[in-house]
Formats: C-alpha cells, sequence, structure tokens
C-alpha cells in the first residue's frame, strides 16, 4: 500500500501549481500550517519548477536557432543566385548590343531582367530580416545573462533594446520567427521582475509581527541599491503601488500601535521619529510620493482620532488643550523640514483650534440635548408663575370685583367703597370669582395673606402700617390697607401744614401667583445653557486673557440660542404623545368641529345627539388633560376658546336652516341644554380649586354662577338661541323689546329666525315690524 504524501510535500505541490498555472490548493491543502521544517521543501519545488522553466526555454531557443541557421542558408543560396543572376544579366547586355538579335528576344530578356531584379530586392529583405532576428535573438542572451546576474537595470535597458529591434525588423507579428522573439521578451520580463522583488524585499523589509522596518540603501549581497530600484520600479509603473504597500505595512507595523487611544501605554518610538528615519532612509522621489498619495491619510486619523478627541467641551482642561496644539505646530513645523508636503489638515487644525474647540462645544451642547430628551421628559412637576405690581385703591376695588382676590375675609376688600357692597362684574382679566362662603380662600393662591405665614417672602407690602384695634371693634377695611377716607389723614395734613400739596394716592404691591405643571425636561436645558454662558462670560476676563479660545467668548454667547432652537425643533416629538402634548388651541377647535359634522350642518347629520355628545365629552377630556398643566387663566382662555367652538359652530347651523318647526325646536334646544351642561367646567369653585393651594379641592357651592361667558364670546348667545327656539311670537317680542336678546343677535339675525320659526300671517309680519323698527330697544 501507498503511503501518502507528508504535508510538506502538499504545500510545495500547492505553490507550484499556484506560480504556473494560478491555481488555488483545496481547503484541505490551504489549511495546513507553515513551519520552518516545511520551508526547505517548499523551496526545493519552486526551484525545480524554475530549473524546468529555463530548459523550456532554452529548447525553444534552440528551435528558434535551426530556423535561423535555415534562413542563412538560404540566404547563402539566394547570394550564389544573385552572382548566377549578375553573369546572366552580363550575358543579356553583350547579346543586345549584337544587331542581329530579334525584336521578341530582347522582350523576352527585359521581362527576364525584371524578375531577376525583383529577386534580388527579395533576397535582400530576407537577409536584412534574417539579420534583425539574429541581433534580437543575440539581445535576449544578454538578457538572460543580465538576470542570472542580478543586474537589474541592464536586463531592463536590453529588454527595451531587444523590442526596439523587433520593431524594425519589417516582418508581420504574425511570423513565428518574430512571435517566438516576442515570447521570449515577455518571459525575459516577468524572470526579471521576479528578480527584481527579491532585490526589493531584500533592502526593504517590514516585520508587522516584531513591528521592525528595515531600509537599506544598498547590500553587499545584491548588486543593485535601492535608487535604482526606483528606476525599476518607474519601468514597471509601479511606484505609487509599491508605496502604497510599504506605507500600509509601515502603518500597520509602525503607526497604528502609537496611535490606538484606547491603550494607556504605547511604543516608545514618537511618530515624528518614523517620519524622520523615512527621510533618512528613502530617495527624495518616494518621499515625494508619500507626501502627495499616502500622508493625507495619516494626517487625516491624527486630526480625526487624537487631535479632535483632546479638544474639551468646556473650558475644563484648558491647559492640556493649550499643550496639545502647541504640540501640533511643532509636529507640523518639523514634517516641513523634512521636506514633506500636503499638511493641508494639520496645517489648518493648528491654525484654528480655536474654533474648534467652539465647534466642539456647539456639538457637545447639542448632543446633550439630545440625549436630554431622548430620555424622556421626566416626571411633570409643579412651577409657581409669580407677578408683582403696585395698585392703587380703585385697581384693588376691581381686583375684588373681578374674584382676582379673596372677599370678605381678607382685610375687606369688598367694602372699599366706603361701606358699600362691590358687586362682581364681568371683566376681561381672565380672573374667575372666588367663592362667595368663603370656605375656599383664593387669597392664599395669590399670594394673600403670607405675611403672617413668613417673612421671607411677603405676598403683601404695606405702604403703612395699620394701627392696632380693638378686638370687638369693626375693621375698616380702608385702614386695613393703610388708606383712609378721603376726609382722613390727607385732610389731616393739609390742616397741619396749609401750605403742603395734597398728597398721591396710596398705592401698595400686590404679589401674584399662579401654579402650573411643566416637564422635568427644560431645567437641564436652562443648566446646560447657564454652563455655557458662564464659560463665555469667563472668557472676558483678565484670567483668561492669554487662553487660545478667548477670541470665541462671542461664539459661545451664540451658543444658546442653537439649544433652545434644537430643543424647540424636536421637543415635539417627545411631547405629542401624551395627552397634553398638543394643546394647540386652533387644532382641537377644528377636531370639535369635525365632530359636529364638519363642513356640513349638524342637524342635518343621521345622529347628532351623538355627535354633540362626542364633542362635549372631548372638550371634558381636554379640560381635564390641562387642568394640571397649565396656569388657570391660561386653562380658562384655552378651555373658553374649545367652548367657543361649540357653541358657534351650533348657531352657525342653526341660523342655515331654511325653517324650523315646532318638534324640531325643541329638539335643537335639547343639544343645546346638553351642550350648556359644560358650564360646569367654569363654576366659581372650579377655578378656586384648580389654583394654587386649593388644587385638586373643589367644593360645589349652592348658587353659585358660572362665568363661561367671560372667556367663551358665543356662550349667552347660544343660551339666548336656545330661549327663542322654546318661545312663541309674544316670548321672542318680550325677549327682544324688554329682554337682553338684542345685546347678543341683530335684528335681521332675529327676523330671519321669527321666519324659519313661525307661519307666514299677520301676527308674525306684525312682530317682525316692531323688530326691524326698534334695533337698539336697550339703547346700548
Amino acid at each position: 500500500m501507498e503511503t501518502p504524501d507528508p504535508p510538506a510535500a502538499h504545500m510545495a505541490q500547492a505553490l507550484v501549481d499556484f506560480s504556473l498555472f494560478g491555481a488555488f490548493p483545496e481547503d484541505a491543502v490551504s489549511s495546513l500550517p507553515i513551519n520552518a521544517e516545511s520551508l526547505p521543501t517548499a523551496i526545493k519545488a519552486l526551484a525545480d519548477a524554475k530549473a524546468k522553466l529555463q530548459a523550456e526555454i532554452h529548447a525553444i531557443s534552440e528551435e528558434t536557432a535551426d530556423d535561423v541557421r535555415t534562413w542563412q542558408t538560404n540566404a547563402q543560396s539566394v547570394q550564389d543566385d544573385i552572382l548566377r543572376s549578375k553573369a546572366l544579366a552580363a550575358e543579356i547586355v553583350k547579346a543586345s548590343e549584337t544587331p542581329a538579335v530579334s525584336g521578341r528576344t530582347v522582350d523576352e530578356i527585359e521581362a527576364k531582367a525584371d524578375f531577376l531584379i525583383r529577386e534580388l530586392n527579395y533576397n535582400a529583405q530576407v537577409h536584412e530580416t534574417l539579420k534583425g532576428i539574429k541581433t534580437v535573438n543575440q539581445t535576449l542572451d544578454e538578457v538572460e545573462q543580465a538576470r542570472d546576474e542580478r543586474r537589474i537595470l541592464d536586463a531592463l535597458h536590453l529588454l527595451e533594446k531587444s523590442w526596439k529591434q523587433l520593431d524594425v525588423v519589417g516582418v508581420n507579428r504574425t511570423c513565428r520567427a518574430v512571435k517566438l522573439l516576442d515570447i521570449r521578451a515577455f518571459e525575459l520580463k516577468s524572470d526579471v521582475h521576479d528578480v527584481f522583488d527579491h532585490v526589493w524585499n531584500a533592502l526593504i523589509n517590514v516585520d508587522a509581527e516584531s513591528q521592525r522596518v528595515s531600509i537599506s540603501s544598498s547590500r553587499e549581497d545584491e548588486p543593485m541599491s535601492l535608487e535604482n530600484a526606483v528606476i525599476g520600479l518607474r519601468a514597471y509603473n509601479e511606484v505609487d503601488e509599491r508605496m502604497s504597500r510599504l506605507w500600509q505595512d509601515i502603518n500597520k507595523a509602525i503607526l497604528l500601535p502609537r496611535m490606538d487611544i484606547s491603550k494607556e501605554t504605547l511604543p516608545s518610538i514618537h511618530i515624528q521619529d518614523v517620519f524622520s528615519f523615512l527621510v533618512q532612509r528613502l530617495p527624495p522621489d518616494l518621499i515625494d510620493t508619500i507626501s502627495a498619495t499616502l500622508l493625507p491619510e495619516t494626517i487625516h486619523s491624527i486630526t480625526s482620532v487624537w487631535l479632535d478627541s483632546a479638544v474639551p467641551s468646556s473650558l475644563r482642561d484648558m491647559d492640556k488643550f493649550q499643550e496639545v496644539i502647541e504640540a501640533a505646530k511643532a509636529f507640523c513645523a518639523r514634517l516641513k523640514a523634512l521636506g514633506f508636503t500636503n499638511l493641508g489638515g494639520l496645517q489648518e487644525w493648528a491654525d484654528n483650534a480655536p474654533k474648534v474647540w467652539l465647534a466642539k462645544c456647539r456639538e457637545a451642547a447639542l448632543d446633550s440635548m439630545r440625549i436630554k430628551l431622548s430620555r424622556g421628559l421626566g416626571a411633570p412637576k409643579r412651577v409657581e408663575k409669580v407677578e408683582k405690581q403696585m395698585v392703587s385703591k380703585s385697581e384693588g376695588q376691581q381686583l375684588v370685583a373681578n374674584g382676582a382676590v379673596a372677599s370678605a375675609d381678607d382685610h375687606g376688600w369688598d367694602a372699599w367703597d366706603d361701606g358699600e357692597q362691590v358687586v362682581p362684574e364681568e371683566t376681561t382679566t381672565n380672573k374667575t370669582d372666588e367663592p362667595p362662603d368663603g370656605d375656599d380662600d383664593g387669597a392664599d393662591a395669590w399670594g394673600w395673606g403670607e405675611e403672617e405665614a413668613t417673612t421671607e417672602e411677603p405676598s403683601v407690602k404695606a405702604a403703612a402700617v395699620p394701627s392696632e384695634k380693638e378686638p370687638d371693634e369693626e375693621e375698616d377695611p380702608s385702614e386695613a390697607w393703610g388708606w383712609g377716607d378721603e376726609g382722613g389723614a390727607d385732610e389731616a395734613e393739609t390742616a397741619d401744614n396749609p401750605t403742603a400739596p395734597r398728597s398721591e394716592p396710596q398705592t401698595r404691591e400686590l404679589v401674584l401667583k399662579e401654579t402650573y405643571s411643566i416637564s422635568s425636561t427644560p431645567q437641564p436645558v436652562l443648566d446646560l445653557i447657564f454652563a455655557i454662558v458662564e464659560d463665555g462670560a469667563a472668557l472676558t476676563h483678565d484670567s483668561h486673557a492669554n487662553s487660545p479660545v478667548a477670541a470665541q467668548a462671542a461664539g459661545l454667547f451664540s451658543l444658546p440660542t442653537l439649544v433652545l432652537a434644537i430643543f424647540r425643533a424636536i421637543s415635539p416629538h417627545y411631547y405629542s404623545p401624551g395627552i397634553g402634548g398638543n394643546m394647540q388651541v386652533g387644532l382641537q377647535k377644528t377636531v370639535l368641529r369635525d365632530l359636529l359634522g364638519g363642513e356640513q350642518n349638524l342637524l342635518h347629520q343621521p345622529d347628532t345627539a351623538s355627535a354633540v355628545s362626542s364633542a362635549t365629552a372631548h372638550a371634558r377630556s381636554l379640560a381635564t388633560a390641562w387642568e394640571d398643566i397649565l396656569a388657570r387663566s391660561v386653562w380658562q382662555q384655552a378651555v373658553g376658546s374649545l367652548v367657543d367652538a361649540v357653541a358657534a359652530k351650533m348657531i352657525a347651523d342653526v341660523m342655515d336652516l331654511p325653517s324650523i318647526g315646532q318638534d324640531e325646536a325643541y329638539n335643537i334646544a335639547g343639544l343645546i341644554s346638553s351642550v350648556e351642561e359644560l358650564d360646569d367646567l367654569f363654576l366659581p369653585s372650579r377655578l378656586a380649586a384648580a389654583s394654587g393651594s386649593q388644587r385638586g379641592v373643589m367644593k360645589k357651592v349652592e348658587g353659585e354662577v358660572p362665568v363661561t361667558a367671560q372667556f367663551a364670546g358665543n356662550w349667552l348667545r347660544l343660551k339666548y338661541l336656545s330661549e327663542v327656539l322654546q318661545s312663541n311670537l309674544k316670548d321672542v317680542r318680550f325677549l327682544w323689546v324688554e329682554g337682553e336678546l338684542s345685546l347678543y343677535f341683530t335684528a335681521e339675525e332675529v327676523v330671519d329666525l321669527v321666519k324659519v320659526s313661525f307661519e307666514d300671517n299677520v301676527r308674525t309680519r306684525e312682530v317682525i315690524r316692531e323688530i326691524r323698527g326698534n334695533v337698539q330697544p336697550l339703547g346700548v
């Protein structure tokens, strides 16, 4: 039984097959381990294959030599024919001089002479061609000799010479002799290239594993120097390819291990020393190639990995950053001194380091903003809005009348007008009336009465301290605020000093407070802005006058605008999923109108009661969701706008009906009645519970009047519309002439309602004439 070949033999055969035929080994062979014992076998197999190829080339040369000898024999034969032709030509000339020769004989002789001339020319061309072939063959022999002696440049020059000689042979390349010479020339070029590879690797060697680079200008055992090798690279058009491969090897073995920012300790040799070593050992032409094509990539790695990572995002570590700037400038200057060019990226970074720092601050600020938002909005928290203003007596009375402050229990605000009860009236200040029973003291929500609770932030600062009174003595509200009646202190002062001018009305400082909810996100945003502004302010101080980034203070002050811009741009994405994340009153009003039929008339819908119920339920859900978020005054305006949109849609749809029957009128009144249930959103007790310390503690008060009309302009129009729909002609006339219907509807609107609701008869026409004749019954 035959024994299997050892692994070294398989590996050697695989190398020979790949070198000869370009065949890749099978997996079983390619997976064999390579060790020192298997290399001699592989080298021997390659040497045997090389010797075999050389033997074949010599055999081809021998075959070519036979053809050359044949050509030489033929050339000698042609030479003999030429001599015979000359003798024959001499005889012809001699015969032509004989006058007895006939004309036919002369023609034959001339034709034979032309033939002989053509033959002579052909033979001359063949002779020259054979000489050229012989010359090319001899040149290729010299190429072989130079190759064997490792005289690469001589071999290349001889190869170039052989190609020029082959071009002037003057024979078509399909000729067998020329084709063989051409094949031999290309094979010799490949052999010379293999020898060149060996010499190049002997002069320049990079060992990535041991991180060693060896560059020799010449070697005793090699006839070619490194400068001559550059000429060889140009001959093979491999300058860029070889230098790219060399640079990649150096990068892998030397540069990358010294640029790994993740390592705490790096090799002792600095990159600057690596460039100095290359300049000392490589020819200038190769240095130019490195500068032009390869150095920019390394410069980019240095700036993007090392320098950019050393840029701080604030004023912290500025001393280290200044050291990095100086090191970058020194490194750039050293490379220029060594003759390297294309240092634009490094030079630009060194020159514009302050701008790079500002860009890093901008990038860090925006990235921090994105990260903070990506982590969520955080739990909502209550905040307090505080407004301070100086008010006079009349202004204080107005606040009491509008329910903006507490009434009887808070120093008698409701009795300011010399004991006359101030009746709350409608106002446009968006402040709601407080409960009259005093159980829910709305003053606390506005900061009233806190003087007794704390001295750190008094809510009301008196301009004059009132005098103490007996417990059983009736308290004068004016005295509680330091204001006497018109004949009080001012008259006394005038009596003491008749020439003293009458003093201006006294004023007091009021602190009005509202509470609402916000997410936790704005606080980190503010903290980031404060940190940026503090750094910018610090750069304007003398302590940072010599800082390389001192001139970037103005740029820092522009970053808060960008932070706020990105917050506004991307925060809606995180707020919108929440129930209170979309408080666009305009959008929600559109939703309400769509629930009520949209562009179609609500009263033409198949299920009007369901549509009205959906709209009111949506308005209530929004009111509940927004109540814990918005300040009381803003909530009143927002919810009032929603309620007003519902009222306006119903009024418009009713007014658009061509006729209204009695049953239909009562149905419409029922729908309006269900909408009017939204009144409970604006009960004073609810509004008081939605403010400050009373939030979440709502106590409904008997007989309290909703203030919906203060925040929904069409609310009373809707109520009066319901009254009209449920009234007869007599009642409609009464509402117009003696009631307040004319305050909310025009005469023509009422006339239209009468026309669509009642039959056209004498009584109807009489009521219409009376309405048109009395356009403003209340004189308003």
